[in-house]
């Protein structure tokens, strides 16, 4: 699936199951609120935290994909194009830090 696939399937859900997009108020909020469960996740299985008992089966990658959800959602609401988005950032960071990385001695081993 591509991002241009993603973003017509998930807005073909949105106005045949969703029966309308929330507010692009409600949606950031809700953004916040799944990337916060996603960083919790994190928190326990990568970091200092321990899992508590009822989040034992967290899913990372059902997590990572509500987060993707909500800002394809954001993305068809306003009009902006994920894939052209992507492919300019891309182009933005190519550019601005070309040599930026490789110079930085906190990144080598």
């Amino acid at each position: 699936m591509t991002i241009n696939d993603a973003q017509q399937e998930v807005d073909n859900w949105i106005k045949t199951i969703g029966v309308r997009y929330f507010s692009e108020l409600t949606n950031m909020a809700i953004l916040t609120e799944e990337v916060g469960e996603l960083a919790r996740i994190i928190a326990r299985k990568y970091g200092d935290q321990s899992f508590k008992n009822n989040e034992a089966a967290a899913d990372l990658g059902d997590e990572m994909a509500d987060v993707l959800w909500v800002l394809i959602c954001l993305a068809n609401q306003t009009g902006v194009n994920l894939t052209e988005a992507l492919q300019k950032n891309i182009e933005k960071k190519s550019n601005r830090d070309a040599d930026r990385h490789k110079n930085n001695d906190k990144l080598k081993d």
